[in-house]
């Protein structure tokens, strides 16, 4: 079952008072840089909509003045009025159309980068309970939702809401009884449309969740898939999916279906008061209180108003989405990081020493308060040191890394680097000093040299090549069909698991970190490509601090300290040989070792 994140439960509640459509004025900052196109927008809206209008004035005269007075003239130079009017309906809808649609295009893309620069500043803690697909669903179902709304639906909103008022307005002028008529239908058109519009809110917003719902579990079954086929778990997985998919259909044919109904209430109200309007209208012209070029005139301002109100009823639903979405995406602008950088963060010295102290740390991860990660530590490592981290799975050695690079602050106590507390500094200038390889290192679906460059984005290719030879990574990319401009593939699938550590380690020598961090760099390796890592990892290791997380006991032999920790805690420390001659955990995981070698 899945489990439940802060998007599932921290909002819900308040997200269910808030008002309709007013969510959607929170997109005026997104808006507003681009006022100058937007009022160009404006006006051509104003000319379309003052252009239809026109129109009825002109049917009135037609009818009065043409037919009636048999003015032949008039009806020749009517025609080209037509025409001069319709070239510049088109010119306005051609502005209106480009205009509303670049400015929607353009925000929309702006919210895309401004929710993604947002969520890679946030803290681990958010992925711990977030999943990643449904950070992906917000970042493009919910802006694609935007991006129709913005570059058009609203564009319609407003045209229909320029007709509306202007042809209510005409319609007074051209017969201010039958207008008072037509007006006491309207309470029965607006009751329909807020009962239904409310419903299609609730539904959309219900729609995009379990279209996040599907993203979310499509993009972690599909990223395991290797492991879903060798499980044989397919037919579970495929099940699975159905389920959600089917879920999020039931859940869009609630939300088509309510604005189905919203529609028909409104078309059967806006028409059957217009079938009324003429019934009247008729009886007046025949009495003479109004000639038919007036009735002809009231009746296409009715028309006008009508379709006006129907494509208005349409268009909320699409509104009643975009205000969901727009709910969902600022939900997430909204998050803040739980690690934040200073006001005035305090500058690291400069040359980097790589020094580090844990004064009295405790640690528990946030979606596990109840259980201490980390129990009091107290360590200080001397710049230029190498230390391991030795222990069992779950004894916090990882916990010190993630610690180190802030991507969690402790619970208790204080951590140094460069005699700095970490709550001082800029995050960003921390990880600048820090270069880290881990067990299972990221290898991106790009360049080979790309992908080494990560380490140190603005360095030049010639440093790119250097550091991949001090790797030992050269060698089997210039091997690659386009070298080290080859695609390395999905997770770096074109490369061996050695292949990937070597990639790793040139991306950590190209930062040229003051604290290396190695994380089980060489456990997964055969033989061979242990042997060209470790060398790859001794260059890289000399005249910086190196701390080393390692299970294989024998790669630690010539570090300058071990660090022995056991449920949270260092139980001891020392080098090799005096641990193991004091016994305790470290001889006992070095005897175990040792059977399981014999």
């Amino acid at each position: 079952m899945r489990h439940k994140s802060y998007i599932d439960e921290a909002v819900t509640e308040e997200r269910d008072k808030r008002g309709d459509l007013r969510v959607l004025g929170r997109l005026y900052g997104f808006l507003r840089p681009y006022w100058l196109r937007a009022i160009g927008a404006g006006v051509s809206l104003i000319v379309a909509a003052g252009t239809v209008l026109a129109l009825g004035q002109g049917l009135r005269a037609l009818v009065d003045e043409g037919f009636r007075g048999g003015n032949e003239s008039l009806l020749d130079s009517a025609l080209l009025v037509l025409l001069v009017v319709v070239l510049l309906l088109a010119g306005a809808t051609y502005g209106r159309f480009y205009l509303v649609s670049w400015v929607g295009e353009r925000a929309v893309a702006d919210i895309r980068t401004a929710v993604f620069n947002h969520v890679s500043t946030l803290s681990a803690e958010f992925f711990d309970t977030t999943r990643t697909g449904e950070v992906l669903s917000r970042l493009t179902t919910d802006t694609t939702l935007l991006q129709l709304v913005i570059g058009s639906s609203v564009s319609i909103a407003l045209r229909n809401f320029l007709l509306f008022c202007g042809g209510a307005v005409m319609l007074f002028i051209t017969s201010p009884k039958l207008t008072g008529l037509v007006f006491l239908c309207v309470p029965l058109v607006i009751v329909p449309l807020v009962f239904f519009g409310r419903k299609v809110r609730r539904f959309s917003r219900a729609s995009q969740d379990k279209v996040a719902d599907i993203s979310a579990y499509a993009d972690e079954a599909l990223s395991a898939v290797e492991t879903m086929q060798a499980f044989t778990h397919e037919e579970v997985d495929r099940d699975r999916f159905a389920a959600r998919t089917q879920s999020a259909f039931d859940m869009s044919i609630q939300r088509v279906r309510a604005r189905a109904v919203m529609t028909v209430f409104v078309i059967v109200l806006v028409f059957g008061a217009i079938g009324i309007v003429l019934w009247k209208g008729g009886h007046e012209v025949i009495a003479g209180a109004m000639t038919p070029g007036d009735l002809s005139a009231f009746v296409f301002y009715a028309v006008v108003v009508a379709g006006s109100v129907g494509a208005l009823s349409e268009v909320v639903g699409d509104l009643q989405r975009a205000a969901g979405a727009t709910e969902r995406l600022f939900e997430l602008m909204e998050r803040q990081s739980d690690v934040i950088a200073p006001d005035k963060p305090t500058a690291l010295p400069t040359p980097a020493k790589g020094g580090i102290r844990f004064s009295n740390v405790s640690f528990s991860y946030p979606s596990r308060l109840g259980i201490s990660a980390l129990k009091n530590i107290d360590l200080t490592i001397l710049p230029g040191e190498t230390v391991a981290l030795v222990g069992p799975s779950g004894a916090g050695k990882s916990t010190m890394f993630q610690l180190l690079l802030r991507f969690y602050d402790p619970v208790g106590g204080v951590l140094e680097f460069d005699d700095v507390d970490l709550r001082n500094l800029d995050p960003t200038a921390l990880r600048h000093r820090i270069g880290i390889v881990a067990q299972d290192p990221v290898v991106f679906s790009d360049s080979a040299i790309e992908n080494i460059r990560y380490g140190r984005p603005e360095a030049s290719d010639a440093e790119v090549r250097a550091a991949a030879v001090a790797a030992a990574a050269s060698v089997f990319i210039e091997e690659l069909p386009d070298g080290y401009q080859s695609s390395l593939g999905q997770r770096g699938a074109r490369l061996s698991g050695g292949q990937r550590q070597r990639i790793a380690i040139a991306r950590a020598i190209l930062r040229d970190p003051s604290v290396l961090l190695l994380d089980e760099a060489t456990s997964a390796l055969d033989a061979e490509s242990e042997r060209l890592v470790q060398q790859a990892l001794e260059s890289l290791m000399e005249d910086r601090t190196t701390i080393v997380i390692a299970h294989r006991l024998a790669t630690v032999l010539k570090v300058d300290r071990i660090i022995v920790m056991e449920e949270g805690r260092i139980v001891a420390e020392g080098d090799h040989h005096t641990l193991v001659a004091a016994g305790g955990l470290y001889g006992r995981l070095v005897a175990l070792q040792f059977d399981q070698a014999q």
